[in-house]
């Protein structure tokens, strides 16, 4: 998120200016609120506090719904975060009369977060709830309950320091820590938490591998490089071919290996494609603007991917609102991430955030098709779960117009809108900005898109296993045109074999997939980029 160049110029700016226009009378203010007319002196923390609140005011694609200052008094709230939970739960999704960011069980947004940063300008690995830049500082692993009496390994990232201690997907974990006893529970998922996804610097662990193997490791946190890319393969189904990948993140930095394993798809000569994003929770859209143009027609070429749609204030900013909003004290980088001289523009010094056309007419909100690549797919199969958002539903949704597409799974995430970093002080704010639609106008897909297959996964699987449940759903779809099963092809989808009695509802898998997928994003990235 090139916080470098923003942590240089904002440290040294933006008390003496961009906090301070939380302080000041705005004669511009979005939806006609009132003139702000706080106390003339404040701390430092309540000064990011007013700034929290002034940029949600502008940026918040629900902002029609935010009250005034002076009814928000957001110097009251004691923390950052309970400032902006309060500040996300004003807008209601009229088909659950609930606020859009409300998340059952959990006294956070949904969407919305901040992130803060150390002292060197980076967003600091104690805070950040995932790294999409390309590195990690953890132990490079995730887990979940395959049933009650079950942990298993759901995950691992190649050279993590949990990869080179020898654990896979499907190993299953029978200590930690010391601890044998790690049946589902609510203080158990607490336990898990800390031990796995806190700040501690090493977590003991034994396992049993998927040969039967059983191994005693102990795994420390370091920083690795993230590669989102954890399994490809090419499946021979009658006289199809057939590739597979498996893409857990929408990091920064993988776009040329994704045009890699796309170019192997395509010497190998496969015509369908099963792309499992069912733990991505997205990351940044020029990623999955990639993913996309590697899998769409070429036919497609010019046609519109999908439009970005901003708030109304936004969309119909006058000159004089941008001269007095807070966003023309936002730089606009440019692609080195480099301040931009631009004295014409809104603040006279630099190009800003304020300079940006927010119309959904305007060229820069409409992303076309470009196809990459020559691979030519007649059909994709998305493998998704409830875990599956963001940059991931953008993908799906962008290709649905123009490709046969079949989801098998659960239903996803939710996620239909997107958000660009906003710096005060010390942090990143991320609330949502823009909703994102397809070239047919579809988009809004707050409860999730819902799949053609449901069934539920099964961990005890290593990634290709064609016994796996999800895959193999998709390869007998490929092989037969249908999902429907003989009683002998049944045995080995497990979803639909057997219902155990120690299994997770979907209510606790939601639940417990949201505590424990903390090196999981589920965002929508996108960093504004226009050369003035």
């Amino acid at each position: 998120m090139k916080n470098r160049n923003f942590c240089c110029l904002l440290m040294a700016t933006l008390f003496s200016i961009g906090l301070i226009t939380s302080c000041k009378k705005n004669s511009a203010e979005p939806d006609g609120t009132p003139s702000i007319t706080p106390t003339t002196t404040a701390t430092r923390d309540e000064l990011t506090k007013d700034s929290i609140f002034l940029y949600t005011k502008e940026l918040y694609y629900w902002n029609a719904s935010l009250p005034t200052y002076e009814a928000f008094k957001p110097r009251t709230y004691t923390t950052n975060e309970s400032e902006l939970y309060a500040l996300t739960q004003y807008s209601i999704d009229p088909s659950t009369g609930k606020a859009y960011e409300y998340l059952s069980g959990y006294n956070e947004p949904k969407y919305s977060f901040i992130d803060y940063l150390s002292t060197s300008g980076k967003v600091s690995v104690v805070n950040l709830k995932a790294d999409v830049n390309g590195t990690a500082n953890d132990y490079g692993f995730s887990v979940m309950y395959n049933t009650t009496n079950d942990l298993r390994v759901k995950y691992v990232y190649p050279n993590s320091p949990a990869s080179t201690q020898g654990l896979t997907r499907g190993c299953r974990i029978t200590s930690i820590n010391g601890r044998t006893a790690l049946t589902y529970s609510s203080s158990m998922v607490s336990f898990l938490n800390d031990a796995i996804f806190g700040t501690k610097a090493s977590v003991s662990l034994t396992f049993i591998d998927l040969t039967g193997a059983t191994k005693s490791v102990v795994v420390t946190s370091s920083t690795y490089n993230v590669n989102p890319i954890l399994f490809t393969n090419v499946y021979t189904v009658g006289t199809k071919k057939v590739g597979y990948l498996v893409f857990n993140s929408f990091t920064n930095n993988v776009s040329a290996a994704l045009r890699s394993v796309f170019a192997n798809f395509t010497t190998q000569g496969i015509t369908e494609l099963i792309v499992d994003l069912r733990y991505n929770g997205g990351g940044y859209v020029s990623t999955a603007t990639d993913i996309i143009n590697l899998a769409a027609p070429v036919a497609q070429n010019g046609n519109t991917m999908y439009t970005s749609y901003y708030n109304s204030y936004l969309q119909n900013i006058t000159s004089a609102q941008r001269k007095a909003s807070v966003l023309s004290h936002q730089p606009l980088l440019d692609a080195g991430g480099n301040i931009q001289n631009f004295t014409t523009g809104t603040n006279g010094k630099y190009a800003t955030y304020a300079d940006l056309n927010f119309s959904a007419t305007a060229a820069d909100n409409i992303e076309k098709f470009a196809k990459l690549g020559s691979l030519n797919l007649s059909r994709i199969y998305f493998i998704v779960s409830g875990s599956t958002a963001s940059a991931s539903e953008l993908t799906i949704n962008s290709l649905k117009p123009v490709i046969d597409i079949k989801m098998i799974g659960e239903t996803t995430y939710g996620k239909p809108v997107g958000f660009f970093p906003i710096r005060i002080d010390k942090l990143d704010l991320y609330v949502p900005e823009f909703e994102t639609k397809n070239q047919l106008g579809v988009g809004g897909y707050y409860a999730g898109l819902t799949v053609d297959k449901q069934a539920n996964e099964d961990l005890t699987k290593a990634w290709g296993d064609e016994t796996e449940t999800l895959l193999g759903y998709a390869l007998l779809y490929s092989r037969t045109g249908s999902f429907v099963t003989t009683a002998a092809k049944t045995a080995s989808l497990s979803a639909t074999s057997t219902t155990m009695p120690d299994r997770l509802s979907s209510t606790e898998i939601k639940a417990v997939t949201e505590s424990l997928d903390q090196i999981g994003i589920k965002g929508m990235i996108m960093l504004p980029e226009k050369k003035f």
